[in-house]
């Protein structure tokens, strides 16, 4: 066990991680950012990044993060490659066990390790990610303008993806499971209102067809009542199958909502352990966006900082 004790440790490397590692390591409080197993978070997997403020002209997700990097290293954020496996919220200090064995000891901790997308599990959807199969219509929904997209899942998530995409594309095909939606009731209303939004019921996704230069063109789709396959044109596919946030290490010590997203005291970044703060989408099961993680980021860092002064570390 390493003998340093840190004032401040950040668990992930997304935007909400990375802007805390900035915020504090302005404030000398010489964080300590631990990368996870996904450097840079969901943004590493996308390419356009177009709505992210400062940069007009677009700007690829990975290169975005790496700026975000350099700018929390310029003033002395500390980086570990590495995934946190265990965690001893209770213990002062706090101690974060590493995969790799060693232990990390910190008076407070930032928890920023962000939330993962459902995926279908094909390989044609992560090779196809970023160039015609998304898991969030706001990011990449604008780059469908006029053009023909699938929606993929029946729950609130799918509904409101489907109904954002129709401001760009004349016809938004959602394609479940099952022959009903699990979706709210309005939200079911509001999408079988819309003449742009189509349902493909009982119907599974074999497979996405495409290739990084021309994007997606087609999917298999396997019709679970009959058993038959049919190919269906397509320039876009969003998996709306919902998130997953990656907080199974902090089980049975962080209070967590109904789908397991951690809970923050209003209006701060607090979580019910003293000395513990979430941000991004960890904590968020609303928004999801860059930009929304980097303000509860701040938030984290700045609550982290007064905390620490008022516990004299």
């Amino acid at each position: 066990m390493t003998e340093e004790i840190y004032r401040l440790a950040i668990l992930g490397s997304g935007p909400a991680g990375l802007t805390a590692a900035l915020y504090s390591a302005r404030a000398n409080l010489a964080p300590v950012l631990i990368e996870g197993g996904e450097p840079g978070g969901q943004l590493t997997i996308t390419t356009e990044v177009e709505n992210y403020p400062g940069f007009e002209h677009g700007i690829q997700g990975p290169e975005m993060m790496e700026v975000f990097r350099r700018q929390a290293a310029r003033f002395g954020t500390k980086f570990i490659t590495g995934v946190a496996t265990a965690a001893a919220l209770k213990k002062r200090p706090i101690e974060i066990t590493l995969d790799e064995g060693k232990v990390l000891r910190t008076h407070a901790l930032i928890i920023s390790t962000g939330a993962s997308a459902k995926l279908l599990g094909l390989p044609a959807e992560k090779h196809l990610m970023g160039y015609g199969v998304s898991a969030c219509a706001t990011c990449d929904g604008a780059f469908f303008k006029d053009r023909n997209v699938i929606v993929v899942g029946g729950g609130d998530t799918a509904m409101e993806e489907a109904l954002f995409l129709t401001r760009f594309s004349p016809k938004v095909s959602v394609v479940h499971r099952r022959d009903q939606l699990r979706a709210s009731k309005i939200m079911q209303e509001r999408a079988r209102a819309n003449p742009r939004i189509g349902f493909v019921w009982n119907s599974a996704v074999e497979d996405i067809h495409g290739d990084q230069k021309g994007g997606v063109v087609a999917v298999t789709l396997r019709n679970l009542e009959t058993g038959e396959s049919s190919r269906m044109p397509t320039d876009a596919v969003f998996v709306a199958i919902g998130h997953q946030p990656n907080t199974g290490i902090f089980r049975g010590q962080l209070e967590m909502d109904e789908l397991d997203y951690l809970k923050v005291k209003p209006g701060s970044t607090f979580t019910n352990i003293d000395g513990v703060f979430a941000a991004g989408d960890v904590a968020d099961r609303v928004y999801r966006q860059a930009v929304t993680a980097a303000g509860t980021g701040c938030m984290a860092a700045l609550d982290a900082e007064r905390w620490l002064e008022a516990h004299h570390l």
